[in-house]
């Protein structure tokens, strides 16, 4: 017998050397909780801030979450964001004096696993600013961009995750993909309410495995659903487990894995290129849509400009990028993109674009809400 499926929740609302640690940010969380399921480990329930040790110029909070790659983390306070990670109910906040990154444990089975797994999502090994500076050498552009766009980070989400999330980003727009992947996540353990927001921990593929193509386009997911089921019923049939097929991913070559996750039902190259950088440690890929074909033939690629976009010329796109940027081209590329983004650009002096690109990003913030990478 299938459970039933829970009502969508509804909301209201580098190197880094140790620094002496500023005055804790005020607490402006406001955290309830609430019977959901049975929950076998009872969760440790913290009300300090604390420093990450992470400068607004490695991690900036509002040009890494709102921005495409995920659709489950929350703007939760000014320049303030929320999300789970596995078993985890955590908050990121800048300081408001230097803009140092502080976090926030609201329930967890264990701290020092909280902590680790925020680490491990925030890619931490990475250092933007070394990275960075090799772009700026190699792209005048790029540094200036760096300059005005500081800590726009690329993020290590979980596998399952990462892969159901951009499933539901297939020809969609932002508001319906995060509708759509609130749904999903709302099959998980609750966690708890922060600012009028409710949290879950993501589901696993078994419990992901109840949920039947019908009951999923009832709740609006259109052609999605049957991709949805039909990727969860693959995955349950790899061996040792769909979870750890998708994790071993990250250790394979990245055409490899384009190819492997493009014999997952509705996993195309583009979707592919967006998991296999949100989650796979494939620091390259890039994933080329519509925004992403306009800044090549614009900087990289100017004899394409007119050219029909091919999957041929998807292939060679990518290739511009990694000749111009190496092996951490999917982060170059990340910044490139998030710069086309309306709110972000308005962070971006006018001198910087020319007549033709404000008019085209005018165009752009006219239509749907539909600015991330996989989206178009």
């Amino acid at each position: 017998m299938r459970r039933p499926i829970p009502q969508i929740p509804h909301s209201t609302a580098a190197a880094k050397s140790p620094t002496p640690s500023p005055t804790t940010p005020p607490q402006t969380i406001k955290i309830t909780s609430r019977k959901h399921k049975k929950s076998l480990i009872k969760p440790i329930t913290t009300t300090n801030w604390n420093a990450l040790n992470l400068t607004q110029s490695e991690l900036s909070l509002p040009l890494t979450f709102p921005t495409g790659q995920t659709f489950r983390w929350k703007q939760t306070g000014h320049h303030q964001y929320t999300g789970t990670l596995g078993p985890h109910l955590i908050s990121l906040k800048h300081h408001h004096q230097n803009g140092n990154v502080y976090y926030h444990i609201h329930t967890t089975p264990s701290e020092t696993a909280a902590k680790s797994a925020l680490l491990d999502f925030l890619n931490i090994n990475v250092s933007l600013a070394n990275i960075w500076a090799d772009f700026s050498a190699s792209d005048s552009r790029f540094a200036e961009l760096a300059m005005h766009l500081k800590g726009a980070r690329v993020l290590r989400q979980d596998p399952l995750e990462c892969l159901i999330q951009f499933l539901c980003s297939s020809n969609n727009n932002i508001a319906r993909i995060t509708k759509m992947v609130d749904y999903v996540s709302s099959l998980g353990q609750y966690l708890g309410n922060v600012e009028g927001f409710e949290f879950y921990e993501f589901p696993d593929l078994e419990r992901l495995g109840l949920v039947t193509e019908e009951q999923l386009r009832a709740a609006g997911f259109g052609y999605r659903a049957k991709y949805i089921t039909g990727t969860i019923d693959a995955l349950q049939l790899k061996p040792g487990g769909g979870v750890e097929w998708l994790t071993a991913l990250r250790k394979l070559d990245l055409q490899v894995v384009i190819d492997a996750l493009c014999t997952l039902p509705g996993v195309g190259p583009k979707v592919a290129a967006c998991i296999a950088l949100f989650s796979l440690d494939q620091h390259h890929a890039i994933p080329v849509d519509t925004h992403v074909w306009q800044i090549a033939t614009r900087h990289l690629l100017p004899e394409l400009a007119g050219a029909r976009l091919t999957p041929k010329l998807c292939s060679r796109v990518a290739d511009a990028f990694v000749s111009k940027y190496g092996k951490y081209a999917g982060w170059a590329q990340t910044l490139l993109f998030i710069a086309e983004l309306p709110p972000q650009k308005s962070l971006l002096p006018s001198s910087f674009w020319t007549v033709k690109e404000i008019k085209s990003a005018n165009k752009k913030d006219s239509e749907a809400d539909s600015g991330n990478l996989c989206c178009n």
